[in-house]
Order: structure tokens, then C-alpha cells, then sequence
């Protein structure tokens, strides 16, 4: 079926040629109230040569002109003025109707269960969530806290239906979608001596108490990147759960932390603590949202992950400028 002829009998409009399509009646709106065919394509971000081919195949299926060119002016019909009014009609209707099924998204229920494989990621994670819950009101957030060291497993095992990941997950019943780079950094007490290093390799790591977030060494990328292939062992081990608490440890002197670069650039800026890449080529990572791989994934999930993308590196960088993390 025609939609515009649909759209006809639903809301009673004047008589409207089936040929027309909505991009058409956009052109005759933005023609009649700019006044050139420059200006209408401008509007339309079109180019003035495809508007004007547009608008012959326009009056040719019509067979009657809809505008006489005065120089560059366009000045409408009797014919073009009376399907302005019908277009205009058409036109709101249509915007009416789209407004109204996506305000429909504000009533839709569900869940989304999400974890992360890294406690610091909680720290952005609430701006992207702020944005997809204005969408989205009725869809809970569920962070599994649970799932945080294993996320992919739990994915697998269907406990969370998002999991954001730093390491390749492994298995093709998993898609990814890229949410952004960061990079490991050691953060260095003030008067060490390896402040002066351009960056630190595993052998520096020998004589010193590395401190890391709380989590098996087999999953902390110092360990299984840098010490372990280069049969390092350092002095002492310190995981811990806080970023402030290993900061606040750096600072007294009783070790040298690894974490993200964005979470210690606003620490290092407030007081003489040095940041050092691990490593001449440093220890970069990529972040992607995981999840099970559905011909059909309900609409609310989808936009969730897009929502991710777009949120995550603009509040990485931001946070890190702000000083606000900890």
C-alpha cells in the first residue's frame, strides 16, 4: 500500500498525487518559503543541481510547472501554492506521528545487567547511564558487581547482557563494539629515583612494592604483559580496591602504583607525583562493550551500547581534566 495514500484517508487531506513522495513535498515547502532554489538546497543539504533535477521530475509527473524563474527568484504557481498547503498538512502529521511512537521508548520495560572488568571503569559509567535512563526511564541499570572480574564467562553463561572489556573475548558468539583507548601508566613517589626514567621496564619493577588494584595477578596486564614475560618478580605485591587509597600509599613513599593514565593525571597534577609509561612502547588499552551475539536484541540494549560509545570517551577525557576521580 501507498503510505501516502494511507496517510490520505487517515487524517482527510486534500487531494495528493500518489507519485509524491515526503523528500517532494519537503521541496515544494522549502522552495515556496526560501524563494530560490540556492537557499531551498541549502536548507535541504542538498546540492542546487540535484534539487533542480528533483523538481523537474516533480512537475513533469504532475504535468504542469509549479514555479516561474524570475532571474534567480522562484516565484510559486497557483498549482505549487495549493500543494504548499496540503504538503504542510502532510508533513506535521508525519512529524506528529514519529514524535509520538518515539516517545513511546519512555514506556518500555526491561533490564540491563552490565559489568565491567575493571573497577575504575565505574567511575564514567554513570554518564552514560544518565543519558539512557532519559530515554529509556523505564528500563533499569542492574551493575552486577559480581561479574566484574569475569565478565565475558558471565555473558556466556547469560548472568549480564553487557559486559566492557579490555581483553579479546575470544569466541564468535560475542560482539564488540570499540569504546575507547587508554593506556597503563606507573605512577612514581616524588623523590624515587625512577622519576628521572623516561619509562620503566619489568627490571625496574624488581626492587619495589607494586601496588595494583585487587584482582589475581593472571588477570592485571603488569603481571601477564610485562613482569611474567620477563621472569620479574617485584619486592612486594599490594593489590588494593581504591584509587585514592594507592594514590595516597605512592605519596608517602611506600610504593609505585599501576593504574589507567586517566585516573592518575588528576592526582599527579595536585601534587609532585610523576607519571611513567611502563615499557619504551607503553601499555595501551582497548575497550569494547560485549555482548551475546541476537538476530533480534531488544531495541532498548542496542541503544544502550550506542549510547556507550558515544559517552564514554568524551567523560574519560573530561574526568581526567577535572580532577574529580578517585
Amino acid at each position: 500500500m501507498n503510505p501516502m495514500r494511507y496517510l490520505h484517508r487517515a487524517v482527510a487531506l486534500p487531494t495528493l498525487s500518489p507519485d509524491l513522495e515526503v523528500r517532494d513535498l519537503k521541496l515544494l515547502a522549502a522552495v515556496c518559503e526560501e524563494g530560490s532554489l540556492t537557499a531551498a538546497a541549502a536548507r535541504l543539504h542538498l546540492t542546487p543541481s540535484a534539487l533542480s533535477h528533483q523538481l523537474r521530475d516533480v512537475e513533469r509527473s504532475l504535468g504542469r510547472p509549479l514555479f516561474l524563474r524570475e532571474g534567480r527568484r522562484m516565484r510559486p504557481t497557483a498549482a505549487a501554492t495549493r500543494l504548499r498547503e496540503t504538503a504542510l498538512l502532510v508533513l506535521a502529521e508525519l512529524s506528529r506521528a514519529e514524535n509520538e511512537l518515539k516517545g513511546g521508548e519512555r514506556h518500555v520495560e526491561g533490564t540491563v545487567r552490565v559489568a565491567t572488568e575493571c573497577n575504575t571503569c565505574y567511575h564514567w559509567l554513570p554518564a552514560a547511564l544518565d543519558v539512557f535512563q532519559e530515554r529509556y526511564p523505564a528500563v533499569d541499570v542492574e551493575v552486577v558487581v559480581e561479574a566484574t572480574r569475569e565478565p565475558v564467562p558471565a555473558l556466556l553463561a547469560g548472568k549480564i547482557d553487557v559486559g566492557i572489556v579490555s581483553d579479546p573475548v575470544g569466541t564468535s558468539r560475542i560482539a564488540t563494539t570499540p569504546l575507547f583507548e587508554d593506556e597503563l601508566i606507573a605512577l612514581v613517589p616524588a623523590d624515587h629515583p625512577l622519576r628521572r626514567f623516561p619509562f620503566l621496564s619489568a627490571r625496574d619493577f624488581e626492587a619495589v612494592n607494586l601496588i595494583t588494584y585487587a584482582a589475581p595477578k593472571h588477570e592485571l596486564t603488569i603481571f601477564t604483559s610485562v613482569l611474567q614475560p620477563a621472569g620479574v618478580r617485584p619486592r612486594r605485591w599490594t593489590p588494593m580496591q581504591l584509587t585514592e587509597a594507592m594514590v595516597e600509599m605512592v605519596r608517602a613513599g611506600q610504593g609505585i602504583a599501576v593504574m589507567a593514565r586517566w585516573a592518575a593525571e588528576p592526582h599527579a597534577g595536585r601534587s609532585a607525583l610523576a607519571i611513567k609509561r611502563v615499557t619504551r612502547s607503553g601499555l595501551p588499552r582497548r575497550w569494547s562493550a560485549a555482548c551475546l551475539r541476537r538476530r533480534r536484541p531488544p531495541a532498548y540494549l542496542s541503544e544502550f551500547v550506542r549510547i556507550l560509545a558515544r559517552t564514554t570517551p568524551t567523560t574519560v577525557a573530561a574526568l581526567s581534566r577535572s580532577g574529580t576521580l578517585g
